[in-house]
């Protein structure tokens, strides 16, 4: 049975990024309040803001999860495992690990495979994400990431860290959502700077939405439920 698209299931997609190298202190907590304001499920943060974010969001219910090899991917699996378990120590709830891209591009597939499933192992449980970076791969490189993405265990494809160019596309989401099983999701990331942007992901298969639009693409269904304008396609959009 799908839901309507109300704003509160709308945000219950979104993980509102929150990862740009050169945000001061009161830039995260400017983007911790959007967060807080408009519910979204959760913040996406800098290693390095972990602790800072679980205890600002306290009580908010806004989740904490963070980035692992980011955003190039081609830390070693140590380095990657070490991430991961501060950041649980940290607070973090889900984990956003970078694919190895060049072990994927060179079809070094059960190093990959190795890599994903470290991280997965030292998550403890908690969702892990694998990052793909659509936008440096071709449909056969991004078919098989998907694949690999599965094998290795993890409980989410992505699209991209936002920070390569490119971005997500619905025919990327489409064709990750079509190699991966039921129970793996995906999450669309990069790019999505608009309402008519996230319905699109949504519509092609995404489950999840990484971005920093969050006040915009929410305030615009607020205006569109509210009556303005393009309101019956909102209405109409389930997911």
């Amino acid at each position: 049975m799908t839901a309507p698209m109300t704003e509160s299931n709308l945000a219950a997609t979104i993980d509102h990024a929150i990862l740009k190298p050169q945000f001061t202190r009161a830039d995260v907590d400017a983007e911790l309040d959007v967060a807080a304001e408009w519910r979204v499920f959760s913040v996406c943060v800098r290693p390095s803001d972990i602790a800072y974010a679980t205890g600002r969001l306290e009580g908010t219910g806004v989740a904490v999860g963070t980035v692992i090899g980011f955003p190039h991917g081609t830390t070693s699996t140590a380095a990657k495992v070490a991430e991961a378990t501060q950041a649980l120590v940290d607070g973090a709830t889900e984990l956003d690990m970078v694919i190895n891209i060049a072990a994927l591009r060179s079809g070094f597939d059960d190093a990959v495979v190795a890599d994903i499933r470290a991280v997965v192992d030292a998550a403890q449980g908690r969702v892990t994400k694998v990052i793909l970076e659509t936008s440096l791969l071709d449909d056969e490189q991004i078919a098989r990431g998907s694949r690999l993405t599965e094998a290795g265990g993890a409980d989410f494809v992505k699209t991209s860290t936002g920070f390569a160019g490119g971005g997500a596309t619905a025919e990327h989401v489409r064709l990750m959502r079509a190699n991966v099983g039921a129970e793996v999701q995906v999450k669309a990331s990069g790019g999505v700077r608009g309402l008519d942007d996230a319905l699109t992901m949504i519509e092609a298969g995404a489950t999840r939405l990484g971005t920093s639009a969050s006040a915009t693409i929410l305030g615009e269904l607020r205006a569109r439920l509210a009556g303005g304008a393009g309101s019956s396609a909102v209405d109409e959009t389930s997911y």
